[in-house]
Formats: C-alpha cells, structure tokens, sequence
C-alpha cells in the first residue's frame, strides 16, 4: 500500500490523463468509467495505473485479470527475498563493470577517477562512444558522442561531470541479425530471472527491446518491446509505451514476430552464472546485448519492470502471474 501511495503521489495529471486515452481508444469506455475500473484495480489487483493502461486491463474479465503479474507485486519480490545491498552491489554501474568485468565484452572510463592522460587515451581509441550517468536507470541521460568533436578535454570532463555523465562505454557492435532490425541503437534483450533457494534457475521471462529513431532501446526512452519464447523467438509485433503497435520495423520495415534472437542460449547460459555469483540477489532483470562474439551484460537491474504483452496484440488474456509465482513461490 505504501508503493501505491507513492506511485499515486508522483502520478501527473498529464499521465493519468494519458493512461485514460489509451484505455480509450481500445474499450470506447467514458474517462469517469475508465479512471474508477484504475482505481479499483489498484485496490484489488495491486495494479499501477500505467499496468491496466498498457494490458488492456479494461477489456478482460475478473477472473482473467487475477493472472496478470504487476510492478507493485514485483517490488514486493524485491522487498521480500533481494538483499538490502542489492542497489548497491549491481546499481552502481562502476562497480558492477569492475565486479564482471569477465562479461562486459567493452571498454569503459570512469571520469570520476580517470586521469587526464586515461581520458586522452580512451577517447583516443574510440571514434565513438557513449556518456551515462553511473547510477542512471530507464535510458535517462544517455548520449552517442562522436570523439572527434572534443577540443579540450579537460573542459569537456568537467561538462560532462556536472551533467552527470560520468560512465564512459565504447559502442558495442551488435549481432547483424539485430543490427538489420534497427541499427541505430543496440537492440538488446531484458531477461527476468529467479535463483530459488534450492539452486535451480527459473527464466520467467524473455524480452527483446528494439530502438525506435533513437540511440537507446528502453521502452521509456521511446522503445519497444516484444515478448520471447523459451528458444528467443519474437512472439508478437512490438509495442512502444503509448500502446503503439509496430507489425514491422518503422525505419527498415523488417517484420518483428518471427525474429530469432542469435546466440540466443548462450546469453541465458551467462545469465545463470551471473545469478550464481549474486545468490543475495534471486530475483533480477537482466539487460544482455548479443554482439557477433557472443552476449555481453549491459546491467542488471535489481527491482525489474515487468513484461507482458497487450491480449489486442497477442490474443492471450491471461498474464505471467502463475510464472512468477511458480519460480519464486510466494503467493503474491
């Protein structure tokens, strides 16, 4: 209750007001209608406002919308079996590079801590290379920049210290079965995992998230998302966080569903042995890019967003909530 009461407080009118369009444009229901069933739902189901938006909570029966896993239900996973340090230990984004650096598979800077003669080497050996903050979550802050236009060096550290652009990464080159369906960001895939307290892996969910015109993938930077079968196979079309929905690539018009993720086990097999090597973290959402040498870990992120598929794409009115249950075995 007191993560909906904040989810609450930091809702704007202008995203309750969005979430009451889309739900609009698939159920034809009155906004008064659309923003009790919310309300209600968020009582009942322990479901955020952006959930039943982009679920297409309005259209399913009740029995069907007790299936359906939701973010205030992952946060509590969270809360429940992920150790307290769990920000700390993989969050913090120079920390979690040196702690894996085995499965980064990139070059990276802290300019925090980098010398002068570090950065001039680093931005010497990189044409190209990406600046985000250390401790930054959903794509935010997120920049490509081009080494070439940097003049004075130390200035442009000390810029990009006080825009908190402090991690530096050479651009991964990404699979050429990815790098078809968008090129401009790397096309990574998020996957949700569980490590029970017997030692067995559970995947509980597989997601690819595709760039949209931009250098990222996120869902909220603009992204889209389709759900993976247990071999990494596309499902459905990808859908964008305005319940846009995308049968084909807009910007190189390659069809999404059908799409094999490459190497696709062999990132599930790095994951697990990520896992093992965070036992005080079970419960985790793995962000993975496929390059042509193999996968490479992005992040891990500790309270993962969850995935589902709309039943308007899909066609399947039932959610992942038996998954979720079955891995971790809470009630939930």
């Amino acid at each position: 209750m007191r993560y909906l009461a904040g989810r609450a407080r930091r809702l704007s009118p202008a995203n309750l007001s969005e979430f009451t369009e889309q739900v609009k444009r698939i159920s034809k229901a009155p906004a008064p209608v659309i923003v009790a069933d919310m309300m209600w739902c968020a009582f009942r189901y322990d479901m955020g406002f952006r959930d039943y938006a982009v679920w297409d909570i309005r259209l399913l029966t009740a029995r069907e919308r007790k299936t359906w896993m939701t973010h205030p239900k992952s946060y509590r996973i969270t809360k429940l079996l992920n150790s307290p340090d769990a920000r700390d230990l993989v969050e913090d984004k120079p920390r979690f590079y040196h702690d894996f650096a085995d499965e980064i598979r990139r070059e990276w800077l802290d300019l925090r801590t980098a010398s002068p003669s570090e950065i001039d080497a680093f931005l010497a050996r990189h044409e190209r290379i990406i600046a985000k903050p250390a401790q930054g979550f959903g794509g935010a802050g997120i920049d490509r920049i081009d080494t070439a236009g940097i003049g004075d060096a130390t200035a442009w550290r000390d810029a990009q210290v006080a825009k908190d652009q402090t991690l530096l990464e050479e651009v991964l080159a990404q699979h050429p079965d990815l790098d078809v369906l968008y090129p401009g960001s790397v096309n990574t895939i998020r996957l949700v995992t569980f490590l029970d307290a017997n030692g067995t892996f559970h995947v509980i969910a597989g997601v690819l998230r595709i760039g949209n015109g931009g250098i990222i993938d996120n869902f909220a930077g603009g992204g889209m998302f389709t759900m993976l079968d247990d071999h990494g196979v596309a499902l459905y079309p990808g859908v964008d966080k305005k319940s846009t929905v995308f049968a084909t690539h807009p910007v190189t018009g390659v069809q999404i569903a059908g799409l094999q993720v490459p190497m696709y086990d062999e990132a599930v097999a790095m994951v697990e042995r990520l896992s093992r090597r965070l036992p005080q973290i079970p419960y985790m959402g793995w962000d993975i890019a496929i390059t042509p040498d193999g996968p490479a870990v992005i992040e891990a992120n500790h309270n993962s967003s969850v995935f589902q598929m709309k039943p308007t794409v899909s066609g399947v009115r039932t959610g992942l909530l038996q998954r979720y249950r079955e891995a971790t075995g809470l009630d939930l």
